[in-house]
């Protein structure tokens, strides 16, 4: 079957989406009877009246989940059997791909050829990886005396609060949800307000799988109710979160104001994208950096937002950036024709056209710059690229979360070096030059948790994703990521 627009639609039209508070493996509504209204950006119209949980709604599910933890039933289970069911698991996100493709499309607005082609296959595959490294991580004998031997372990830490943006609804999920099962913890997992459905959707997923009931549960709602009830509750042992620096900083100190549980905040990003005039491919560099900016409509943590160009090339360089902007379809994200979609929200979309005007108070406005026009929502904007952006304004400094790119040029090496590092984030990176000993010199000076040299945004589940400053300190993927959701425990055995 032709995956077409017309089977798109046809799969959206379909959709019945659960929308309810996954606890103890049951869907239900929240305590209070309250619900919220998630809507498609694409379109304005409403999807689906979704529980709005709240404090005793979180008291539930942390209850439910300590429950599960304390008997055992999943943390003390073989790892063989927990590797069975995260593989189960993983295998019904492919079984129910197209719908969680679906979803995710319609409820954040992303492009469906990407959350079909990459998120949903992506998630899978995470889960897959943590599955498979369940049954391959050891503890140590640490080098005592003869006759004594000490052991070191890893623990699973109990209750994991995992709270997720909405920019990449199910994978980010999985990104956290993924390593902290692996490890043994049970899980309450808090989707963003404006795009909970596939994680609903996984909740039940997981209980379908054969996840004990209470191991993952699911709490919708906004960010001031549930979120700040889990970060504030005395029985969560570890909150991971992704989101804004402003949010990352409350959970910090909820944490602080309880039980002092373990945070592990990855937050925002203004990444400079350095292209230096021997790059050997500067055509290359071009397109991607459009691509890779303007991907997901620019909301994305580790955007190269703000573009560092040499002088000598910048007006060529930009040019052809400019360009291959002016080629993305902007349209309905369920039409895998269209090549850029919505933002999320109309508050959003108002949010990044506040800052495109206050930018043309200072930077020359070279593309874009407008809502798109004839399309319903009113949260499509423009590809837009200001150049002559001074490094200390707002456009610089400031995550935007939006399809707009700021250029600023340099004449030498320390100069670029000195504005990539001059911002309070520090999440990513790119550096595009054919010399060796330069890119080395570059990434060593870059204060960022990831470079990407002649290439942007390299990501894969082998590495760990975080960074520094600002961005937090948490890390995901890799085997790194299982360290956050376990304690190190000594057992010392005397002869």
């Amino acid at each position: 079957m032709t995956k077409d627009s017309a089977y798109w639609h046809g799969m959206a039209a379909g959709l019945a989406p659960a929308s309810g508070i996954v606890v103890d493996g049951r869907e239900e509504g929240a305590e209070s009877g309250a619900t919220f209204t998630t809507r498609n950006p694409a379109t304005g119209r409403p999807i689906a009246e979704v529980a709005r949980g709240d404090t005793p709604d979180v008291d539930r599910a942390v209850r439910s989940a300590r429950r599960a933890f304390d008997s055992g039933v999943w943390a003390a289970a073989p790892p063989a059997e927990r590797k069975a069911v995260l593989l189960r698991l993983a295998a019904l996100v492919l079984e129910h791909a197209d719908e969680l493709a679906v979803l995710d499309t319609v409820d954040g607005g992303k492009l469906i050829t990407d959350t079909s082609q990459f998120d949903v296959p992506g998630a899978a595959a995470i889960l897959q990886w943590y599955a498979e490294m369940i049954d391959k991580t050891y503890g140590e004998v640490a080098p005592t005396a003869p006759g004594d031997l000490a052991i070191v372990t890893r623990e699973p830490l109990g209750v994991v609060g995992a709270v997720v943006p909405w920019n990449y609804p199910l994978e980010m999920a999985i990104w956290k949800v993924a390593p902290a099962l692996a490890a043994g913890n049970s899980v309450v997992l808090k989707p963003a307000e404006q795009s909970p459905l596939s994680a609903i959707r996984l909740g039940l997923l997981a209980v379908r799988a054969g996840l004990p009931a209470g191991v993952l549960n699911v709490v919708p709602g906004y960010g001031h109710e549930a979120g700040r009830a889990l970060g504030e509750h005395p029985d969560v042992d570890c909150i991971a979160f992704t989101g804004s620096t402003a949010v990352g900083k409350l959970y910090l100190q909820y944490a602080g104001a309880s039980n002092l549980k373990q945070v592990w905040p990855e937050c925002g990003g203004k990444s400079a994208n350095i292209v230096f005039a021997d790059a050997a491919d500067l055509a290359a560099a071009a397109r991607l950096t459009a691509d890779r900016m303007f991907g997901c409509a620019g909301q994305v943590c580790s955007a190269n937002s703000r573009l560092l160009v040499e002088k000598s090339v910048a007006k060529d360089f930009v040019a052809a950036v400019s360009a291959r902007a002016m080629e993305l379809v902007v349209g309905d994200p369920l039409d895998p024709a269209s090549t850029l979609g919505p933002l999320v929200s109309p508050e959003q979309a108002e949010r990044v056209m506040g800052h495109i005007e206050r930018g043309q108070e200072s930077a020359a406005l070279v593309l874009g710059g407008h809502r798109v026009e004839g399309l319903p929502g009113g949260c499509f904007v423009e590809p837009t690229v200001f150049t002559d952006v001074d490094p200390a304004s707002a456009l610089a400094q400031e995550e935007i979360f939006g399809p707009v790119l700021a250029v600023t040029t340099f004449e030498r090496e320390e100069e670029a070096v000195r504005i990539a590092n001059d911002s309070s984030y520090g999440l990513a990176a790119s550096v595009w030059s054919d010399g060796l000993a330069r890119t080395l010199r570059v990434s060593r000076a870059l204060r960022v948790g990831t470079v990407s040299v002649n290439t942007i945004d390299a990501l894969d589940v082998v590495t760990p994703f975080g960074g520094v400053k600002q961005s937090g300190f948490g890390r995901d993927l890799s085997a790194h990521s299982l360290e956050k959701y376990t304690s190190l425990k000594t057992t010392w055995f005397a002869s």
